[in-house]
């Protein structure tokens, strides 16, 4: 039994499996992403998405999707769903799936009939390709396919729609087709694994909609560009193997290719593999062989804030190191060129984002934990360093370190923290001067870097910690206060009262300026105000403003983006500061809060978890698709509970 798995009856309903989508990634940005039947809900969804250099840096839908009729009888029964107008759906293949699970791959069975098809897919590691396995597992008389694909050659951004300026010229390659509709854009190859004819039959499919983009208000429609289609015989118990891509490949070699990819899958058959599966779909290798980490799908580029808080999540939480060493020599040099003044040679955004070095630290930190303080040492000494003296210089453009020995920074007209989103322009929720979560990582990160430096450079580790002792101090008397809690953020006579998660970060940290009561005080308000089961809410029902439901137009969901809305990578440090304070007496606490995160591995995008949530009951997935931080503090909660659990 496959661990996601549906029947018949969800498959058929469309209420049900219309909301669960599928991601597959090759690891170097591009994806191919839908719903559990194949009908696209989003103008982001494709089955061939790629990056095009030449033109921009967005991902663009290639092909859009891919119909299938199965003939008999000259009798045709197509296996495709697209929604036109208002509740409006054709062809309606859906109601001929008798079963779906996506244990190592994504596997649709169809019956028409006495016609038993399934349908494999994966996306090839690396290449812009992706592949599908048809097979006929029974028919009693002679069967055809027939496929006709929707190509839309656009950015996810835009839409498509019926033009003259279109290229409909087609050449023929190896089993297949090449053609592409317009200059800058790279060719698209469609081949079979066996020879198939192609009927030219040029139209163009229009009203297609998406009601994922209706429901924030977006324009919702475009028309697809269908050239013709392709058609072969098919014998009971063979397969055909179709491919989509940026090159030509000989199709003798299909079959190979696809079982040898399907043999390098990992299975999803439990939460912890499912886990895995999503963070290896945030990997991003580019040519020159610079490795990233995508900050979520199907929109998110790679930031640099979620690099760091999600690295070490995504690779040492799962024994992947070597992928931590790869991704922070990218970052590293980013960060140097930063630090440096010079222009970014990687394709990290918001490095400017004032907490963005001390995140670095962080995740650093977590290295020395995994790996050990003298490998950390050698492989990232300098780096921390060369860090902590340039925020002790001065030399961030926005990010200060006062005579008390706390940081500030000027939030009032732009974003400075993970709380980014904006109206008009201007911030949500305008944090400025010393902000919470900003201080605990500064006395952490001072602590962290005089213990690292103790042997080797005693005179730096010496003045470090002095630097941390007064830090220490005056984060109890800046943000502790007579309620229990701490002040969100502190600038000048303005003291933010706000229950928010962001005190959550001086209970977790390995270092924190906080007396154990004082800890445990946060916590008992984190838990009582903000704990939900999908992780902490970004901000107190007691609180002004709350606004928990991430729903409507655009602009309503920016307001309420930060303002009671539910993210578990904030949980993630919640129960790390749990198992900190009560250790073992937690573990049967966080175990059932893991219960709330597996439950979401068969909704919204099945394997992977939501960007956020809604922060009331049903506590609802929304956002991205998937999330690079939410997997990761998972992955990271999981791998502390082993640790804790096997402690003597």
């Amino acid at each position: 039994m496959s661990y996601l798995r549906f029947e018949k009856a969800l498959m058929t309903n469309l209420e049900e499996s219309l909301p669960r989508e599928l991601l597959r990634t090759n690891r170097s940005g591009a994806y191919s992403c839908s719903t559990v039947v194949d009908c696209n809900t989003r103008k982001y969804h494709g089955l061939l998405v790629v990056p095009v250099p030449g033109l921009d840096d967005e991902n663009h839908v290639l092909l859009s999707s891919l119909d299938v009729t199965v003939v008999q009888h000259g009798a045709e029964f197509n296996l495709g769903l697209h929604k036109y107008g208002e509740n409006c759906y054709s062809p309606r293949g859906h109601k001929y799936i008798r079963g779906f699970d996506c244990d190592k791959l994504p596997t649709t069975l169809y019956r028409v009939g006495g016609v038993m098809l399934k349908k494999e897919v994966l996306f090839q590691h690396y290449e812009d390709r992706i592949l599908i396995r048809y097979t006929l597992e029974d028919a009693h008389s002679a069967t055809l396919l027939r496929f006709r694909p929707f190509l839309a050659f656009r950015s996810v951004r835009e839409f498509t729609h019926e033009n003259y300026v279109a290229n409909r010229d087609y050449q023929f390659v190896d089993n297949g087709i090449k053609t592409c509709m317009y200059a800058g854009y790279p060719d698209l190859y469609m081949q079979f694994s066996k020879k198939s004819d192609f009927v030219f039959q040029p139209d163009w499919y229009r009203g297609i909609e998406y009601p994922k983009e209706q429901e924030r208000g977006y324009d919702s429609k475009e028309d697809l560009y269908v050239p013709g289609y392709f058609e072969m015989p098919i014998r009971k118990g063979e397969s055909v193997v179709f491919s989509a891509s940026t090159s030509e490949i000989a199709t003798s070699k299909l079959k190979k290719l696809f079982d040898v990819e399907y043999e390098d899958r990992a299975p999803r058959d439990n939460f912890f593999h499912c886990l895995v599966n999503a963070a290896h779909q945030f990997h991003n290798r580019e040519e020159n062989d610079d490795r990233y980490l995508l900050a979520g799908y199907p929109w998110f580029k790679c930031r640099a804030r979620d690099t760091f808080i999600a690295l070490p999540g995504l690779t040492l939480a799962i024994g992947e190191q070597d992928y931590f060493e790869l991704v922070m020599k990218t970052a590293e040099r980013g960060l140097r060129e930063f630090m440096g003044g010079k222009p970014l040679s990687v394709k990290i955004y918001e490095m400017e984002q004032p907490d963005v070095l001390l995140w670095c630290v962080w995740a650093i930190q977590q290295y020395a934990r995994a790996c050990g303080d003298e490998k950390c040492l050698r492989k990232y000494g300098k780096l921390l360093s060369d860090i902590i003296k340039y925020i002790i210089k001065g030399k961030h453009p926005n990010l200060r370190l006062e005579a008390n020995g706390l940081l500030s920074s000027d939030g009032k007209r732009t974003s400075v923290t993970w709380m980014n989103s904006t109206v008009n322009g201007c911030p949500v929720v305008p944090r400025s001067g010393f902000i919470v979560e900003f201080n605990a990582l500064w006395y952490n990160a001072l602590m962290f870097a005089s213990h690292l430096l103790k042997d080797t450079k005693k005179a730096e580790s010496a003045d470090l910690e002095k630097r941390a002792a007064l830090c220490g101090r005056t984060f109890a008397d800046v943000f502790v206060n007579e309620y229990g809690y701490l002040y969100d953020y502190v600038d000048g006579d303005v003291k933010d009262l706000s229950v928010r998660p962001n005190m959550i970060f001086p209970v977790a940290f390995d270092y924190s300026p906080l007396s154990v009561e004082q800890k445990k005080s946060v916590l008992d308000v984190c838990t009582r105000e903000l704990l939900t089961p999908k992780g902490l809410r970004s901000l107190s029902p007691k609180s002004g403003g709350y606004n928990p439901m991430y729903v409507g137009h655009q602009s309503q969901r920016d307001q309420a983006y930060h303002q009671g809305t539910a993210w578990p990578w904030l949980g993630g440090f919640y129960m790390e500061a749990c198992l900190k304070l009560y250790k073992r007496t937690r573990l049967s606490f966080i175990e059932r809060q893991m219960v709330g995160y597996e439950d979401e591995m068969y909704y919204h995008c099945l394997g992977t978890i939501s960007e956020l949530f809604d922060g009331n009951p049903p506590f609802l997935g929304r956002g991205a698709i998937s999330f690079a931080m939410n997997v990761a503090e998972i992955l990271r909660t999981l791998s502390l509970l082993e640790t804790y659990t096997y402690q003597k």
